[in-house]
């Protein structure tokens, strides 16, 4: 039987085994890179993506937080397609992962 600080300890590491992947984020990225750029904050159809959550708010007003964020490229909006049922969780969270390092 498994103490409670052993459950506790494989509680602690779980998530981070679980951890977001940028490199792979980059390559979901390369469906977006259509219409947005990574490397500067020029637009393409949609802005530039360069330094997004150092931003105050996005295009949309809001706060770029993950929450946001995410929310936007599920629902998509303003000629930018939902990406809701497109993406699977893990993409959409190494995609996340990449976009922090820009």
């Amino acid at each position: 039987m498994l103490s409670a600080s052993v459950v506790a300890s494989v509680l602690v590491f779980v998530p981070s085994a679980m951890a977001a992947d940028a490199a792979k984020g980059k390559e979901v990225f390369e469906q977006c890179s259509v219409c947005h750029n990574a490397d500067s904050e020029e637009k393409k159809m949609g802005p530039g993506l360069k330094g997004l959550f150092k931003k105050a708010k996005m295009a949309n007003g809001k706060a770029p937080t993950e929450q946001n964020v995410k929310a936007l490229i599920n629902a998509g909006g303003n000629g930018m397609p939902g990406y809701q049922d497109l993406l699977s969780d893990e993409e959409r969270d190494n995609l996340l992962a990449y976009l922090k390092t820009l």
